[in-house]
């Protein structure tokens, strides 16, 4: 394998989103708990979007991207494919 051929993912939003300041506990809450804290962050944070389409096309099944839960990236990939 030539790793010379592989493109990197660009994931500087990652080091500029808000969660990477404030910890994963927020936005990876044990089950039941709630993810309005992690939601609220999500909106003031100007990576958001990148987050979620992140999330999205690496079918990240745990905690909060993007604003969205677990459920809610779930009805999202359904309505898109639907």
């Amino acid at each position: 394998m030539h790793n010379d051929t592989i493109t990197p993912i660009d994931r500087a939003w990652q080091e500029r989103a808000l969660c990477a300041q404030t910890g994963a506990d927020f936005f990876f809450p044990e089950p039941g708990s709630s993810v309005r804290e992690a939601k609220r962050i999500c909106g003031m944070c100007e990576m958001r979007t990148a987050c979620l389409e992140y999330a999205l096309s690496n079918d990240e099944r745990f905690g909060v991207w993007g604003g969205l839960s677990e459920k809610e990236r779930l009805r999202l990939r359904r309505s898109d494919n639907g």
